[in-house]
């Protein structure tokens, strides 16, 4: 009898074991110099401590793997994976983790058994910064097409857990008669209550949250160039800087970049959403300007400016041939002008960086939350940096007049549109580093120096997810609430074209 009960306390310890025993460090390994392979390279990184569980994938041969992740006095996390390599973190586990050891270091130490035998790769580092991230990023998901819009959506990815929330979809399954695109979503000083996207096309229009209410303005007005573009919150009042844009697309026929998108006219307007009044900044025939953005304070507009005398006098289908004959000499300057809250003026337009006379071009502005640091994107012409491979993160640091790359966080592919934090200690930003074709973001630390450090990808639950979804991340955005208007409620309002709202022009 006895013999029986230990052969049947054995069987149910067996069972345990096959369904998921505690994962243990192998008790006798080999070290070896091969680094492993790993994905995504979260390799010696400074991290959020409210980051959601950094899962990796061993590309390296084994049959097996172990992880651990260990802090020098508080803690350590153990994970195992078979032979697909997927390393995958109890997010609990992992939250109390970073928030036991919030600005120290940890230790990942990998092994792998091969042939039988546990090998112990070198360990790295994940530095865990003192500051938060805000919890939140939207961005529009996109495929890589270029003559329709398909299936096009608006998301929110909360970044302290691996959850995505729709803010708005086109159509979730391909719907001709009302095809629409959705794109350039902004928000103010990184809350939701505030916030606006654009729908071109079918059911067209401005799509403006204020205060919770969503409404869609028609914006399009004989007295403005082209229709609102690239959009920019102030910071306290209730308007809206907005570029207007001609753009077009061409296509190169042999070049790797594909495709260039340029424009062939661009202005600044300002909106008033209380009074719904659009008024002119800048009303030029041979100067484009474009990518505005406010500075913490509201006392001064920064934006991204190219001179084209060959402009002058010519007609929209003259200057498209114009720009696509000159669009690799085409370079745009750092401009800002200085506003006058009380009576609604725009001072001088001032250079804040002469990009032309150094053969280069900058695009999207950035003021950091504390004013000090002007993030752009620096490329060898145009303003669509997210194609150009030659596209880098430059900081202009506007204490000092300072200006440089942040080399560590650059790759040798297109890193573009990006956003601060509203602590202004991490920077998120559109790169092609993985692939050269799918846009993906990534996050960096930049600390109170003005360094910019290595960036990471966007974590994931299933670490192969960013390779395997077929659509490129677009305009990321960070914020501090989440988007409370449903999809359903921003649905009604954009399918509504009776109750569209129009505007009133008035004259600067």
């Amino acid at each position: 009898m006895i013999f029986r009960n230990i052969l049947l306390i054995f069987f149910i310890t067996a069972m345990l074991s096959a369904c998921g025993s505690e994962t243990v460090i192998p008790v006798e390994s080999t070290p070896v110099e091969e680094q492993a392979d790993i994905y995504p390279d979260y390799r010696n990184i400074t991290i959020p401590p409210n980051i959601c569980p950094l899962n990796i994938q061993i590309k390296s041969s084994g049959s097996e793997f172990v992880c651990s992740v260990a802090g020098k006095d508080n803690g350590q996390l153990i994970a195992s994976a078979g032979k697909d390599g997927k390393l995958q973190f109890i997010p609990k586990e992992w939250s109390q983790l970073l928030k036991h050891n919030k600005g120290k270091d940890l230790t990942v130490t990998l092994y792998a058994l091969r042939d039988g035998k546990w090998i112990k790769h070198p360990s790295y580092l994940l530095h865990v910064a003192n500051e938060p991230i805000d919890r939140y990023l939207s961005y529009r998901l996109i495929e890589p097409g270029y003559e329709l819009y398909r299936q096009v959506g608006l998301y929110q990815r909360d970044l302290e857990t691996y959850e995505q929330k729709s803010i708005y979809e086109n159509n979730r399954t391909y719907d001709s008669i009302n095809n629409h695109c959705v794109n350039c979503h902004n928000y103010q000083n990184y809350d939701t209550e505030r916030m606006l996207f654009h729908v071109r096309a079918k059911h067209g229009g401005t799509v403006i949250v204020n205060n919770g209410k969503a409404r869609k303005i028609n914006m399009k007005c004989d007295s403005i160039l082209s229709s609102t573009v690239y959009p920019t919150w102030h910071p306290k009042k209730n308007w809206i800087v907005f570029s207007s844009n001609q753009t077009g697309q061409t296509f190169h026929m042999v070049d790797k970049q594909k495709i260039e998108v340029v424009d062939f006219g661009s202005d600044l307007v300002f909106y008033d959403t209380d009074n719904r009044t659009l008024t002119n900044i800048l009303k030029t025939d041979s100067v484009l300007e474009t990518f505005p953005c406010w500075a913490p304070d509201g006392k001064k507009l920064y934006y991204c400016s190219a001179n084209v005398p060959q402009f002058t006098g010519k007609n929209a289908r003259q200057r498209q041939d114009i720009v696509t004959a000159i669009y690799d000499s085409l370079r745009y300057n750092l401009m800002s002008m200085t506003f006058d809250e009380t009576n609604r003026r725009f001072g001088p337009p001032v250079v804040e960086m002469n990009c032309a006379d150094m053969g280069l071009s900058a695009s999207v502005p950035r003021i950091s939350p504390d004013g000090r640091y002007l993030l752009f994107t620096l490329g060898q012409f145009g303003q669509f940096h997210i194609w150009h491979h030659s596209s880098d993160l430059f900081v202009k640091d506007l204490l000092t007049g300072n200006i440089y790359p942040l080399t560590a966080t650059n790759s040798s592919n297109a890193d573009s549109y990006h956003t601060w934090s509203s602590n202004g200690r991490w920077i998120v930003f559109s790169s092609r580093r993985d692939d050269g074709s799918y846009t993906r973001p990534y996050i960096a630390y930049f600390d109170r120096k003005g360094k910019g450090h290595k960036a990471f990808l966007l974590p994931q639950e299933d670490p192969e997810q960013n390779l395997l979804l077929m659509k490129s991340y677009n305009v990321p955005e960070l914020t501090k609430t989440a988007v409370k208007t449903t999809p359903e409620e921003f649905k009604k309002v954009v399918y509504d074209d009776a109750s569209s709202e129009g505007v009133s022009y008035r004259p600067q």
